[in-house]
């Protein structure tokens, strides 16, 4: 777990209702007591003031609110004493499900002025089925604003959650295209140049969310009204027909078929096949990944490569599928070193070459 000084620092959306009453929790304390102490009288740790609280999907709790907290973000010059997280409900466009179209926001402390703090968008795995949530970046999300950027770590539909094909696709492609709206109230954070970030199926998200402006008007996913300009994928199938030919069940499951059966669908959606050699792209795979073999990241970057793309490869000795995204992992700390650099080098410096 990350450290209690983070914990404590941590600063939250306080929402009107709350607001209100704690205000009045106030009121009555003063009446009772006959005082105008100074006191806070926070809310208790159990409560939330986050839109959806109780997701059914996922057992991550909405951001507890802290006593005192603004009800909005100040706009250009923000300077907060610590990090803010405020939850994010997108809109859809068949009304969607309010405990899964979110998106939680972190900003970093400190005075920043428009436009000059990079985000990071997080996209969660979990074989594209309900069962394993956004809280699975939860790591990676605190760490990374604790180094000074923006994130976004997005909650979606999935097989089982009202998902699958192609909803679970236009869930992240809906939580992608909220970013500028979001900028417009937290315009400290860039929307020129940013990383996204996935995990397993969230990295075959990822990737594809990356290539969205290459698509045929015609395809799912077509006029992204937000881009990211690089890629990192952790352990993720970026060889979707590679993969499901070789026995991967979730694969076939979330496009509702085989290669053989929805061609279509997998020229849509696999990485490898919508290539975008604008995007740089970096894959992190642990050799010891039984759930989705390295095999997968190799051909995706030497096919990226061999296209004329930047891209390169990290082979975490020893990792599992899963333990990519723990923080107390061995390589957790270079991991997150590499989205730094990722994320803050200039854009012609990402994914050169490969390496090990």
């Amino acid at each position: 777990m990350l450290s209690s000084r983070f914990e404590k620092s941590w600063t939250h959306r306080l929402t009107k209702p709350a607001l209100a009453v704690v205000s009045l929790l106030l009121l009555a304390s003063c009446s009772a007591n006959g005082s105008h102490s100074g006191a806070e009288a926070g809310p208790s740790s159990s409560a939330s003031s986050s839109p959806s609280s109780a997701n059914t999907s996922s057992s991550e709790a909405a951001p507890t609110p802290s006593p005192g907290s603004e009800d909005h973000e100040p706009g250009p010059g923000v300077d907060r004493d610590a990090p803010f997280v405020q939850r994010i409900q997108y809109p859809v466009a068949d009304g969607g499900d309010p405990q899964q179209n979110w998106g939680d926001l972190y900003l970093p402390a400190g005075k920043h002025q428009p436009k000059t703090v990079p985000l990071v968008v997080l996209i969660h795995g979990g074989a594209w089925r309900g069962g394993i949530g956004a809280e699975d970046f939860s790591d990676y999300a605190r760490a990374l604003v604790d180094r000074g950027m923006a994130v976004y770590n997005i909650e979606y539909r999935r097989v089982g959650t009202g998902g699958g094909w192609p909803t679970t696709f236009t869930d992240v492609a809906a939580a992608m295209d909220h970013v500028p709206e979001i900028s417009k109230k937290h315009p400290e954070f860039t929307t020129d140049d940013e990383t996204v970030v996935g995990h397993s199926a969230g990295a075959q998200l990822a990737m594809w969310a990356g290539t969205r402006d290459s698509k045929n008007e015609h395809q799912l996913g077509a006029h992204p009204k937000f881009m990211p300009t690089r890629v990192v994928s952790l352990a993720g199938p970026l060889d979707m027909t590679y993969a499901a030919d070789h026995g991967d069940s979730a694969i076939v499951g979330a496009l509702g078929g085989s290669p053989a059966q929805r061609p279509d669908r997998y020229s849509n959606v696999d990485p490898i096949q919508n290539i975008d050699t604008s995007i740089p792209v970096v894959a992190v795979h642990g050799t010891a990944d039984e759930v989705v073999s390295p095999v997968n990241s190799q051909r995706y970057i030497d096919a990226v490569q061999r296209a004329g793309g930047k891209g390169s490869l990290y082979l975490m000795d020893g990792d599992t599928h899963g333990s990519l995204i723990r923080d107390e992992a061995p390589h957790f700390g270079r991991i997150l070193d590499i989205i730094t650099r990722v994320t803050t080098k200039p854009k012609n410096q990402v994914g050169q070459g490969a390496s090990a």
